[in-house]
């Protein structure tokens, strides 16, 4: 079996890699989270690093059962950090039942790792239908043709779909009601360098009550 050639030829435990690219020092790194963000960001962008904006979203549901998925992040401001998915999929069942979750960038390349936690809201419906309006035709027609996370018994059904959708709508499909955007406001960043010897930068910072942001270096 390819599996058991793999584990013949490196184990997964030998697997190491010695991190040296950068540093984050205190007093380089900004106080402003935000800030932070952007000059990691940009670098990510500058360099070209594949799927820059790509993040990690975390949910709970009721039982207290946690899910990840990778999706991409269509704005990063002031507001909070926003990304589109249709509201009737596994993480907007569970974000309806618990409207907190945690996002994590993770630009391997800079070995750099980004994690945010915070209150989650459903975007405006005139900011849904902007962003909606700005994506290909095809993909207009998908957010129609999926039921995101449902059971589904074949991908020519999905295909049906699209194509059935795509002769309703034609070149003007409106926003399905059940898709839409969500925004994480953060009540807390953490920013992560790795360094030699696994002794990592890590910088946290912390919402305080009057708004400003608290922030303090944590043991890898």
């Amino acid at each position: 079996m390819a599996w058991l050639y793999t584990l013949a030829v490196k184990k997964i435990s030998d697997l190491r890699k010695d991190y040296s690219r950068a540093e984050l020092d205190e007093d380089r790194a900004h106080n402003d989270p935000l800030a932070q963000f952007h000059v990691w960001f940009d670098e990510a962008l500058e360099h070209e690093i594949p799927e820059p904006s790509a993040m990690t979203v975390a949910t709970v549901d009721e039982r207290g059962r946690p899910s990840t998925r990778i999706v991409l992040a269509k704005d990063v401001d002031r507001r909070g950090i926003v990304w589109y998915t249709n509201y009737l999929s596994r993480k907007g069942r569970e974000l309806a039942v618990n409207h907190y979750a945690a996002l994590q960038f993770h630009w391997v390349e800079h070995e750099r790792v980004v994690r945010i936690e915070g209150l989650v809201a459903k975007t405006g419906a005139e900011e849904s239908d902007a962003y909606f309006a700005s994506r290909p035709l095809a993909s207009r027609i998908g957010a129609w043709a999926s039921e995101q996370s449902q059971p589904i018994s074949s991908r020519a059904v999905l295909v049906a779909r699209a194509a059935e959708f795509g002769l309703s709508f034609g070149l003007h499909p409106p926003r399905p009601p059940h898709w839409g955007g969500y925004r994480l406001v953060p009540d807390r960043w953490e920013f992560w360098q790795g360094r030699a010897s696994r002794l990592h930068d890590r910088l946290v910072y912390t919402l305080q009550r009057d708004g400003s942001w608290a922030r303090q270096r944590l043991s890898p």
